[in-house]
C-alpha cells in the first residue's frame, strides 16, 4: 500500500510518469472514449447533412434535424470531457485533500453514468432515424457512410463509457477501503502502544 493514497491517487507531490500513466486502463479507454466521440461528431458535421437540389441542407437521419443536432452535441462534449478527464487524472496525484479526490472521482462516475445513459439515447435515436430514411432521401447514398459511423461509433461508446464508470467506481471503493484499513491499523497500534505504557 506505500505510495497509494485514498480514492486511487498516489501520495501528493509524487512524480507523475507519463509512461506509466499511458498504459494505465482507464486511460486506454478514455482514449477509446474520445476517439468515438470524434468519430460521432465529425461524422455527421462533414458528411451528416445533404442538399437536393437547393442551397438547404438536411440531415440523413430521416431529414430530422434534431438527430443531427443531438449527435453532433453528445459527440462533441464527449469529446471535451474526455480530454477534462484526461488531465484531471494527470494532475491527481497533486490533489492534497482527500475530500477533493473524493469530489473528483464522484463527479467522473456520475458523468460517465450520465453520458453512457445519453450515448444509448443516441444510438437508438439514430438507429431509428437511418432505418425510416428511404433511398429516395439519399441520391447516390450521399452521407450513409457517415451516418452508418455515427450509429456504430455510439453503440461502440455506450461500451467504453460503461466501463470508464465501473472502473472508476471500483478504485474509488478499492481505495476507500486501504484507507480504512489504514487508519484500523494505526488505531490498534496506538492501543497497542497505550497499553504497553499503561503496563
Amino acid at each position: 500500500m506505500d505510495g497509494v493514497g485514498s480514492f486511487g491517487a498516489g501520495r501528493t507531490g509524487s512524480t507523475i510518469d507519463p509512461i506509466a500513466f499511458a498504459k494505465q486502463p482507464q486511460t486506454i479507454l478514455r482514449v477509446l472514449s474520445w476517439i468515438f466521440s470524434l468519430v460521432v461528431f465529425a461524422s455527421i458535421v462533414n458528411e451528416g447533412y445533404v442538399n437536393f437540389g437547393s442551397e438547404r441542407l438536411y440531415c440523413v437521419f430521416n431529414k430530422n434535424a434534431d438527430a443531427c443536432n443531438y449527435g453532433v452535441f453528445v459527440g462533441l462534449v464527449g469529446l471535451l470531457a474526455c480530454s477534462f478527464f484526461s488531465l484531471l487524472d494527470f494532475k491527481f496525484s497533486s490533489i492534497s485533500s482527500i475530500k477533493d479526490r473524493k469530489k473528483a472521482v464522484m463527479l467522473e462516475i456520475g458523468f460517465s453514468g450520465f453520458w453512457t445513459f445519453l450515448y444509448f439515447v443516441s444510438f437508438c435515436f439514430l438507429a431509428n432515424q437511418w432505418s425510416q430514411t428511404t433511398p429516395d432521401e439519399l441520391p447516390l447514398n450521399q452521407g450513409a457512410d457517415a451516418a452508418r459511423a455515427a450509429i456504430a461509433f455510439s453503440f461502440l461508446s455506450i461500451i467504453t463509457w460503461v466501463r470508464k464508470s465501473t472502473r472508476t467506481h471500483a478504485r474509488g471503493i478499492m481505495h476507500q477501503n486501504s484507507a480504512n484499513v489504514r487508519i484500523v491499523v494505526s488505531a490498534k497500534c496506538l492501543m497497542v502502544v497505550g497499553g504497553c505504557c499503561y503496563l
